[in-house]
């Protein structure tokens, strides 16, 4: 079993068709057996890119409204939420001021090194971490995650 962290541009592509879609679509199968984690916070940030694009016309009322109920639906069962708190608030503040990320992308980066820590120290494997945005997965990969991005997966 594989663990991968997503930040919302990379779960975006799972409900809204794009490049890297269905690399990311695949990693979601059951038979794969994969383990996703996802900031407490990332359902907002979905939420919000869903609704910009049907706000910009750059995805249709129908499309961004079968999108969310899909996403909405998605959150019950399918993926390991990784609370906010104080440590993750502490290295975010750390990240933001190492790689000069805007304020959720530090969060996001936050969850998933300690949650890669925290999987470490009990032996199981580092995970993925999943993101769209350049800026952010240079970062990652500064600090020292495994970094795939979905847009490499046409």
């Amino acid at each position: 079993m594989s663990a991968f962290y997503f930040d919302s541009s990379g779960i975006v592509k799972r409900f809204v068709s794009e490049t890297g879609s269905a690399w990311t679509i695949n990693l979601f199968k059951p038979s794969g057996g994969n383990r996703i984690y996802i900031a407490r916070l990332t359902p907002v940030e979905v939420v919000s890119a869903i609704t910009r694009r049907k706000n910009n016309g750059s995805l249709s009322t129908a499309r961004a409204d079968k999108a969310m109920r899909r996403f909405e639906r998605s959150l019950s069962g399918r993926y390991v939420f990784v609370e906010i708190r104080a440590a993750i608030a502490d290295e975010a503040m750390r990240v933001a001021k190492a790689h000069g990320l805007r304020g959720y992308d530090a969060v996001q980066l936050a969850a998933a090194l300690l949650t890669n820590q925290e999987r470490l120290h009990i032996g199981a494997s580092a995970l993925t971490f999943v993101s769209a945005d350049n800026n952010l997965n240079n970062a990652a990969t500064a600090e020292g995650l495994v970094v795939d991005n979905p847009n490499n997966h046409p």
